[in-house]
């Protein structure tokens, strides 16, 4: 059996109709560049989200840089976050002279450990970018507790957590400022890249409006340095579709992890020595990654790759030991629990059309692996 780490295709033909008329009213508008179908989409996005307001962007990067630009984050600055996430989170600060500053993971969320935190905090700091990674959300009460005690501004890295929740509340409407991906790997993925910002606050909302054309308003008159930042028209429409589906996608993901559960522990290969599974710790995980951890990953990464199953490591070097990040002097050791998990983790497929055959495949795979 060939089970692929994601089958887009699966999703595509499940809603293709759809798809298809919302792409072939793009065009016979040609409308492509922001328009009425960014509005929409925009509208729906804020809705689902609990928030006010919503700014599409190219990517999910530029949702990250754009949040801070509009809050003048620059050279001089100190932005913390994690070293264990996708080189975007970093990276955007890096790009605008800021300085990351790095604080460890929590081993069982892999979220940013809040605990660490505070020490970090120096007159220079000025933002905190907490990452919602795998679909689970930070601890975001007491991280917002000290930014406010120190007048930080938080960017919630949502880009694989759009509906996952915290206390009742949705990824992106805590902090100031919530960054979405649409990449097509994602839970709610695009036909390319794409991406938002969310936020509660209308003076930051018109902002980034402005940031993401140029700093223009009105037309060729330009009040702020922006950037291209805008949003396809094609893209809103396809992510406007696939929402509303994508509480459905959101059950059948859980589904998927609790099978997992179910069948990795009557395999007998959850324990020491064995596999980690991945642990629901706020109210609403919406396993963008269903991710295991054992010490012997990388053997079993090639065990399952010969076997057809796919799987993919998310990440293998954490940002403070990357080399285009050595001028911060990261040395192995610095953050332990992020290097642990760097070369322990292992993402099975847990995409909502996954089937139970599929599944079991997986597992027996993984079986196979232990009893050899």
């Amino acid at each position: 059996m060939n089970v692929p780490l994601l089958d887009l295709k699966a999703q595509y033909r499940s809603i293709k109709p759809e798809i298809d008329a919302a792409v072939a009213e793009v065009f016979e508008s040609q409308y492509f560049i922001m328009g009425p179908r960014v509005k929409a989409c925009e509208e729906a996005i804020a809705a689902y989200s609990g928030v006010a307001h919503a700014i599409g962007v190219a990517s999910g990067t530029d949702a990250l840089l754009i949040a801070l630009m509009a809050e003048g984050i620059g050279p001089g600055d100190e932005v913390i976050t994690t070293p264990y996430t996708f080189f975007a989170t970093a990276g955007s600060v890096a790009r605008l002279g800021a300085k990351p500053v790095f604080v460890d993971i929590d081993p069982v969320t892999f979220n940013i450990d809040v605990k660490g935190i505070a020490a970090r905090i120096n007159a220079r700091t000025r933002a905190i970018i907490p990452v919602h990674l795998y679909g689970q959300m930070a601890d975001m009460d007491p991280l917002m507790e000290l930014a406010r005690r120190h007048n930080l501004v938080v960017i919630e890295d949502a880009a694989q957590a759009i509906g996952a929740e915290y206390q009742g509340r949705r990824a992106g409407s805590i902090g100031d400022y919530g960054c979405f991906s649409f990449f097509p790997s994602k839970n709610l993925g695009g036909a390319g890249d794409g991406g938002m910002v969310v936020t509660r606050d209308r003076g930051r909302a018109d902002k980034l409006s402005i940031l993401r054309v140029h700093g223009m308003e009105p037309k060729y008159y330009h009040r702020l340095l922006g950037g291209n930042f805008r949003f396809d028209a094609l893209q809103a429409a396809v992510i406007e579709v696939k929402l509303r589906h994508l509480d459905h996608w959101t059950a059948a993901r859980q589904s998927n992890a609790q099978r997992y559960d179910r069948l990795l522990t009557a395999a007998g290969v959850v324990g020491p020595h064995r596999l980690t599974l991945p642990q629901v710790v706020m109210n609403r995980h919406i396993f963008n990654q269903y991710i295991i951890r054992t010490a012997r990953r990388d053997e079993l990464k090639a065990h399952l790759l010969s076997r057809q199953v796919g799987v993919e490591v998310y990440y293998p070097v954490p940002l403070h030991l990357q080399e285009c990040f050595s001028g911060l002097k990261g040395r192995p050791g610095d953050f332990p629990e992020s290097e642990r998990a760097a070369l322990e983790t292992l993402a099975l497929p847990i995409y909502p059309e996954l089937s139970e055959a599929q599944a079991q495949y997986v597992v027996e795979s993984i079986a196979e692996f232990y009893r050899r």
